[in-house]
């Protein structure tokens, strides 16, 4: 009888293994719910890459199917440079064009590294606006779906601070914050962060600006000795430069920016007044073939006047900036990532780190005042090596600037032709006029 026992126990974990095997064995890529391909041209700083596949990182089986399951093939110049060092617990100090995998170079190693039988916060990620922190923790969620219990929350200004405590109650494993709220909830005593492991600071220019800096400070201070730091911005300005040198224990320099500023991006100005701006988008709504389009301009105030004109002039058109309610702000941002509105005036609340891969042309209706803007600005378009279109409407005020910023930049901003040749900035143009170019 015993014999007989053993036998169908074999049978049962033999079964149970070949049914493991069908699933997650060699086929196990055939049952992901992949998205559709993405055909489109990109440029070499996402395809320059040494070759490696997702899986020659040793990552769990269902982190990978996370990975494929977002669209993401193989690993962009970034993700090959920073998963392997940051798989290794080593600090990070990374430059590379907004738009590049940035947020895959750090959220798979920070998943990979998650330990479900812990049930403290292991990692925090962040972040300088609010929107940024929802997209990222949207990201964490799809990337960690079949790692079965990785819980990720999204803790920002603007939302309700009870919420947040209730659910911090409760097991969180990662952390997507700006600074000024995790600060509170640590302080209050409920984020408990003395073992976390991992911090991660994207677009880390912006958070270590005056702005935020001491609250950053204030925020490490509660982190264990041995923590890791992984800090990834498009710039570096002194005040990263300094922050690298306080707290930063012989960071991993990886710098991708050599040449790669605003590949992929066509950039024009046009010479006007002030009184012919509205006109001048006009034209170039009526002549231009827009997929989606950001619109800048240097306050709310005029954000608001513009979205009117827009409307007026019988184009759909969406308005966002940083006094708006939080809430409204969520709804235009999923409305407008969702492609329910072709165009988006806002202010520069929307340069941050925001992935909207239908973006094809940004315009300057105000031109920015330093070159760091210029380059968040101009990187909403062009988004992971896709081409696009940066159009700048330039009075004599802002030449100066003009000047300064292709200088800092290394960049050519070139006058506004008369007719643009689609093929730069659309991809289905592109394709064919390579496949012209490649006849016989």
């Amino acid at each position: 009888f015993k014999r007989l026992t053993l036998f169908y126990s074999f049978i049962s974990v033999a079964l149970t293994m070949h049914n493991l095997t069908y699933r997650f064995g060699d086929d196990w890529k055939k049952l992901l719910e992949l998205p559709p391909k993405d055909n489109r041209m990109k440029t070499s700083d996402v395809t320059s890459t040494k070759g490696n596949e997702f899986e020659d990182y040793c990552l769990k089986r269902e982190l990978l199917m996370g990975i494929f399951e977002m669209g993401w093939e193989k690993p962009s110049p970034i993700q090959e440079e920073s998963i392997p060092i940051a798989l290794s617990g080593r600090d990070i100090l990374a430059r590379a064009k907004n738009g590049t995998g940035k947020s895959g170079a750090y959220l798979i190693p920070l998943l990979e590294r998650i330990d479900l039988k812990k049930d403290h916060i292991q990692a925090i990620v962040m972040v300088p606006t609010r929107e940024l922190a929802l997209q990222m923790s949207q990201i964490s969620i799809q990337l960690s779906k079949h790692l079965g219990g990785v819980k990720v929350m999204a803790t920002t200004g603007g939302t309700n601070l009870r919420d947040d405590i209730l659910r911090l109650d409760e097991i969180v494993h990662v952390v997507v914050a700006t600074p000024g709220r995790i600060l509170d909830l640590i302080k209050k005593g409920v984020a408990k962060v003395d073992q976390t492991q991992m911090m991660v600071m994207d677009e880390a220019d912006k958070l270590l600006s005056q702005d935020f800096v001491a609250l950053i400070e204030d925020i490490i201070s509660f982190l264990p000795k041995n923590r890791q730091i992984l800090l990834y911005s498009a710039t570096f300005p002194i005040s990263v430069q300094k922050f690298m040198s306080k707290h930063l224990q012989k960071p991993y320099e990886i710098n991708l920016m050599e040449e790669l500023t605003l590949k992929g991006i066509t950039q024009y100005y046009a010479y006007v007044t002030e009184r012919q701006k509205v006109h001048c988008l006009n034209t170039l709504f009526s002549r231009l073939q827009i997929n989606q389009s950001i619109i800048f301009c240097n306050s709310t105030q005029r954000v608001e006047l513009l979205a009117k004109k827009i409307t007026q002039l019988g184009y759909s058109c969406f308005y966002i900036h940083a006094k708006m309610m939080q809430e409204y702000r969520n709804r235009v941002f999923h409305d407008f990532r969702n492609g329910l509105c072709r165009n988006l005036v806002c202010t520069d609340l929307f340069t941050r780190g925001i992935d909207i891969q239908a973006v094809n042309v940004v315009i300057n209706f105000d031109f920015p005042k330093n070159a760091e803007t210029y380059l968040h600005r101009i990187g909403r378009s062009g988004r992971f090596g896709h081409l696009g279109l940066a159009i700048n409407l330039i009075t004599s005020d802002d030449r100066y600037n003009l000047k300064t910023i292709e200088d800092q930049l290394i960049t050519d901003i070139k006058p506004i032709p008369s007719s643009i040749d689609k093929s730069l900035y659309v991809a289905e143009f592109h394709s064919f006029v390579k496949q012209l170019k490649n006849k016989p």
